[in-house]
């Protein structure tokens, strides 16, 4: 009998693959469990060295085509492709998908909000009608004498167009700076309508139609803005209408929260809809009574990833950790329950819940899960699912059969920083501005202004480039905004906190301790990546920081990036005017001409332009000089060294 050849796997040395103590903790666990999660998948199965430099192209069954990356213009494909055609075409593809994903999320939204302005559902109600009503005016919408149902009904009509619309302009164009919107319209790159742009971007990247890196890029930028200025900022602004407008609340965060004498469930997702209803069916009297009767002291409900990060910055329910601790998690076998419904959801979940006799649930039609049960979620009638799953997760607790191992680890940070908290942190009720930002950047108190967002990703280690990143730009007084599971790295970290202002330079922390406000202020999920570009019109319409945001002294980064939503996003941030490093790797080969038109011929066309490097101290040093660039430019700059921090700094704050 021949024998099969054993395939030795190789061993993941912990401390090399996170700086989390509590995923550290249960990744160690999980070995002895015998149990793979992402972390032992990343190790034994190597990237594709051709695909991760996007010299690969399968669009056309004449393929797979491989080209060299290393000598680019030796080789085209089967149809004569080039090196960036088919780069832009992947590229694009990405761009599309990652829009599609915000895009539909944010169509789902308007959908629910459709149904309550009409009577339909009435699980859910407009919660903030000054929200509603700021919004509508920003648009054109006259709210003078107009109820709340008649503006909600205007709204919805208008914020439609969104995704519908074919001609003309996206109704959030309106927020876009004048300077910023003269360029796009000189590009012929202003949004029509999500739909239409990510139809004509999937066409355009379609085998034998659009062969040109330069004209396929400007339908990334449109697809990418029709997401940005449209899908995700539609997304934001209904879930601040229905369920209220962020502000400020400490929140703990990491694995620590949960709680053995207690039913756990988490919510893991990015539609705030399932978590809402989840909150209200976790605090009915009926279902906490059960909850003790089965031997529980009550019903702990946690969140993950970017569903969770909503429900921290509205309602301060706690987070037990980001995208790559999703399955680790689990290992700690007081998990009840695990719910989702979309968007970096790993399919590695359902072998290790089953591991630890976990049930989970899948929740939305978009995604089901082979071995997952599906207990479909519905809004005219949510509590039907949601009441569904905490009986079980009530069950499940009862016969429990799991070993349990809790991590103590637990960290409190501040977190709910809206675009309107904003606004009234720096001014108070009567003189809420942007001012007092924009003044304490042109005196040099704050250097800048800085965007770090995004995922986790195996390929590093887990939150380490996000917090040394984050260190180095508020030691160099950048204030830091964030959004997503970087969010959540930070927090872990202790850098959302009032007290983490002594990390920060000088400037930056007698501005933070003035206003009591931590240096890295936390937004809330990926989709609202908008506020931030909202933050960014307010300063240039304030005034003092130029005419557009390609003026402003502003950075973006995504150092762990690893989905085709980040790639939307950096898209859009440049094609607003934000330069955009990302970190891990980047799907463009260096020294081609796409390469070059994206990393340096996009801000000369007065865009942004995109960086790379995995390196978190060399990505500080690449947004700081951009934003003291910038400062230069308005005639703002002043002299002043980028502080360094040496071995024995870095020692220092990790003893």
């Amino acid at each position: 009998m021949e024998k099969k050849k054993v395939v030795s796997k190789k061993e993941i040395v912990t401390k090399d693959v996170t700086i989390c103590p509590s995923t550290a903790q249960m990744i160690e666990k999980a070995k002895r469990d015998g149990v793979e999660t992402a972390f032992d998948r990343a190790a034994n199965m190597k990237a594709c060295p051709i695909g991760a430099d996007s010299a690969c192209c399968k669009h056309c069954s004449m393929g797979p085509c491989r080209l060299n990356a290393k000598a680019p213009y030796d080789k085209v494909g089967v149809c004569g492709a080039t090196i960036d055609t088919i780069m832009a075409r992947n590229f694009a593809r990405m761009v599309a998908a990652g829009g599609a994903a915000h895009t539909d999320h944010g169509m789902s939204m308007l959908d629910l909000f459709r149904e309550v302005v009409n009577g339909k559902i009435l699980d859910y109600e407009i919660k903030d009608t000054q929200k509603l009503e700021s919004v509508a005016q920003e648009i054109g919408i006259e709210t003078e004498g107009r109820s709340v149902k008649e503006i909600a009904t205007a709204l919805y009509e208008e914020l439609e167009r969104t995704y519908t619309q074919v001609e003309g302009e996206i109704p959030f164009a309106k927020r876009v700076p004048e300077k910023t919107l003269e360029v796009w319209r000189k590009q012929g790159i202003v949004p029509r309508g999500a739909m239409r742009e990510i139809m004509e971007l999937m066409h355009r990247s379609h085998m034998g139609v659009d062969q040109h890196y330069e004209n396929i890029t400007k339908q990334c930028s449109r697809t990418a803005l029709a997401d940005g200025w449209g899908g995700s900022m539609v997304a934001t602004e209904i879930a601040d209408i229905l369920f209220g407008t962020p502000t400020p609340v400490a929140v703990d965060v990491d694995m620590g929260v949960l709680k053995e004498d207690q039913v756990n469930i988490i919510v893991h997702g990015h539609e705030p809809n399932l978590f809402e209803s989840m909150l209200v069916s976790s605090q009915d009297p009926a279902l906490v009574e059960k909850a003790k009767a089965a031997g529980a002291k009550g019903i702990n409900l946690v969140g993950m990833c970017c569903s969770g990060a909503e429900m921290l910055v509205r309602h301060g329910i706690p987070h037990a950790g980001n995208f790559m601790s999703t399955e680790t998690v689990l290992v700690t076998g007081a998990i009840d329950a695990f719910c989702v419904d979309v968007q970096c959801i790993k399919q590695g979940l359902v072998a290790v819940a089953e591991c630890y006799d976990t049930p989970l649930f899948t929740t939305n039609p978009r995604c089901k899960i082979e071995g997952a049960e599906h207990v479909e979620f519905h809004e005219h009638d949510p509590r039907e699912c949601t009441d569904a799953m905490i009986i079980k997760a009530i069950h499940r607790f009862q016969n429990r059969t799991a070993k349990i191992e809790i991590p103590k680890n637990t960290g409190s940070g501040v977190h709910g920083f809206s675009h309107e908290y904003i606004n009234y942190m720096l001014g108070g009720t009567f003189r809420s501005s942007y001012v007092p930002l924009n003044d304490n950047i042109i005196n040099g108190r704050i250097r800048g202004v800085a965007g770090v967002v995004g995922c986790t990703n195996p390929r590093v280690k887990q939150d380490w480039v996000h917090v040394e990143l984050v260190k180095e730009l508020i030691r160099n007084d950048i204030l830091v905004v964030q959004t997503g599971c970087s969010q959540i790295a930070l927090a872990k970290a202790g850098l959302t906190t009032p007290e983490a202002a002594h990390l920060a330079g000088s400037g930056l922390k007698e501005v933070c301790e003035t206003v009591g406000m931590p240096p890295v202020l936390g937004l809330g999920a990926c989709v609202d990546n908008s506020r931030i570009l909202i933050a960014c019109a307010e300063m240039v319409k304030t005034g003092g920081l130029g005419e557009s945001i390609a003026d402003l002294p502003v950075a973006g980064a995504a150092p762990e990036y690893m989905s085709e939503k980040a790639i939307c996003i950096g898209q859009y941030f440049v094609a607003s005017g934000v330069f955009t490093v990302f970190g891990v790797s980047f799907p463009i080969v260096e020294g081609t001409k796409f390469h070059k038109h994206l990393f340096q011929e996009l801000e000369d066309e007065g865009m942004g332009k995109w960086g790379f490097t995995p390196d978190p101290y060399e990505m500080a040093k690449m947004m700081i000089d951009h934003i003291d660039a910038k400062r230069k430019a308005l005639g703002i700059d002043k002299a002043r060294e980028r502080v360094l921090m040496d071995m024995a700094d870095r020692q220092k704050l990790s003893a």
